[in-house]
């Protein structure tokens, strides 16, 4: 059984790897997991089972639904048996873990597995003195969360059956065999430092023109200034009555609003809204229905990104609905990958990210507009 956990824990690093070589055009963060936790030693250890623990992992986002850690902990274990007067147990632990994310929300739920190495050190007085140090392999599996406060700091938690084999040289702890397999559990909690989140777009003044043709785009090494409103965008639809429309259709980029692969508003982006759109619908109440769309590109899987569309497109409503304006005057729908303005063949890895970038988008647009007397 403890062979086949092993076995798990490397197929859950093998998966992650593949999934990264797969989408190689996923651009995760970075972020080191600081920490504290409690070990748990196994009852053949007769060790002390609240013993403190401390660890230091680095993680890698490495497709939309893995990541990896590289981690390094330690923990020390006082005696608990009455044969023994003094001494204690300490493990050592280093491993890489693959982590199955559920969601990159705020929100993160995630099942681990992995391997690595553990060096076990018995040093107990009393009855024998049980003693003996070992460097084996490792294996854990584990479940946990990630929940970020803001789009750099967050809270990692988790729980874990770590494996390893101990040694005690006076056959007293395990028999004539001198060594066993143990395994501790591990309740852990550190804090998130994610360096490596994407920069924020700036914004640029609403600019309307007719909408291109799908074009193929050229990569180009400068990067181009990202800009709030996409400029080849359609012109705004007719209202309903023979008045002007009050304000002209809304292109704003995903960046700016939300962050890569993100669907919860940043401050830059609610204050973008409030100057754009809860302004323009409260000075002009005519306006009676507002569609609002979210869009995405088509790296990733097409129903994530769906999804991804329909979250962002509500969570524009329902921050326009905070500040004031009613809902039935609100209609948001998901459009996914289904409408790109650029198509980028040919283009991969980190240039298609900057080439698609029109395509992460979310549109305002007046739906229904009633007549104004003149």
């Amino acid at each position: 059984m403890k062979t086949k956990l092993v076995g798990l824990a490397l197929a859950g690093v093998f998966c992650a790897t593949s999934a990264a070589m797969a989408d190689d055009a996923y651009q995760g963060s970075w972020y080191a997991v600081p920490g504290i936790g409690i070990m748990h030693s196994d009852s053949d250890l007769k060790a002390d089972n609240n013993s403190a623990a401390y660890s230091l992992r680095l993680g890698k986002e490495i497709s939309e639904h893995w990541d990896v850690q590289l981690g390094l902990s330690h923990s020390k274990a006082d005696e608990d048996s009455s044969r023994y007067t003094s001494g204690n147990y300490k493990q050592t632990l280093f491993g890489l873990d693959a982590l199955y994310m559920f969601s990159r929300d705020k929100f993160r739920p995630f099942v681990l597995a992995g391997f690595g190495a553990a060096r076990n050190k018995i040093n107990y007085t009393g009855s024998g003195n049980p003693h003996g140090s070992n460097t084996s392999w490792m294996g854990n599996v584990g479940a946990g969360f990630q929940y970020f406060f803001t789009d750099n700091i967050g809270l990692q938690a988790d729980i874990r059956e770590v494996w390893s084999r101990a040694e005690d040289d006076n056959r007293r702890l395990f028999g004539n065999d001198r060594k066993e397999t143990v395994g501790n559990t591990y309740l852990n909690l550190g804090v998130v430092f994610n360096f490596g989140v994407p920069k924020k777009a700036v914004a640029a003044e609403p600019v309307a023109a007719p909408a291109p043709e799908l074009a193929e785009v050229a990569p180009s090494n400068e990067e181009p200034l990202p800009k709030l409103y996409d400029e080849s965008q359609q012109p705004a639809p007719e209202p309903v009555g023979p008045n002007e429309p009050a304000f002209v259709k809304m292109t704003l980029q995903a960046e700016v609003l939300f962050g890569f692969d993100k669907d919860a508003l940043t401050n830059e982006g609610k204050k973008i809204l409030d100057a754009e759109v809860v302004e323009k619908m409260k000075a002009h109440p005519e306006v009676e229905l507002v569609l609002i769309s979210g869009h995405t590109d088509r790296i990733g899987d097409e129903k994530y990104n769906q999804k991804l569309s329909e979250r962002r497109a509500n969570a524009v409503k329902k921050y326009l609905m905070t500040q004031g304006i009613e809902e039935k005057r609100l209609h948001a729908i998901g459009k996914g990958e289904t409408m790109p303005v650029v198509d980028c063949k040919g283009v991969r890895g980190k240039k298609l990210i900057q080439c698609l970038q029109p395509n992460r988008r979310v549109v305002v647009e007046i739906e229904a507009q009633r007549q104004v007397a003149p």
